[in-house]
């Protein structure tokens, strides 16, 4: 059974040529060490609101909706990016990641940070349903 790493980040809107830069490195560098793909989303700020994602019963008022940017705690001058990388398993997943850590290309000595790392939302997940499933 396959297995999801997924990543929610506060990213300045001014980075996000650096972030995509560091997106393409880091997906061919995780993909050298064994995952399936990687998805990278810029959260699109014009809309949809999370009211849309809801039946007309369940619907609330907008103010009791959090969302992405909410949880990321993204401040004024930054969005929210939200990724994930399939792995096939979590045994490859593990050795895979210990292999990308230690990746001489993941090491960024004294580049600026395109985001502040320690504000990164991550953790690993079991599919439950896939879209061949539905």
């Amino acid at each position: 059974m396959s297995y999801v790493d997924c990543f929610l980040a506060p990213v300045p809107r001014a980075n996000k040529a650096a972030y995509e830069e560091l997106a393409r490195l880091s997906a061919k560098v995780v993909k050298e060490h064994g995952a399936l793909s990687v998805m990278e989303c810029w959260l699109d700020e014009s809309g949809p609101d999370a009211e849309t994602y809801h039946g007309a019963e369940a619907k609330q008022a907008k103010v009791e909706y959090g969302n992405f940017v909410k949880a990321a705690g993204a401040r004024p001058d930054e969005t929210v990016v939200v990724s994930y990388v399939e792995w096939p398993d979590k045994a490859t997943r593990d050795a895979g990641m210990e292999r990308v850590t230690n990746d001489p290309r993941m090491q960024f000595g004294d580049q600026a940070p395109a985001f502040d790392g320690r504000r990164l939302i991550a953790g690993g997940f079991k599919p439950m349903l896939g879209a061949s499933d539905a």
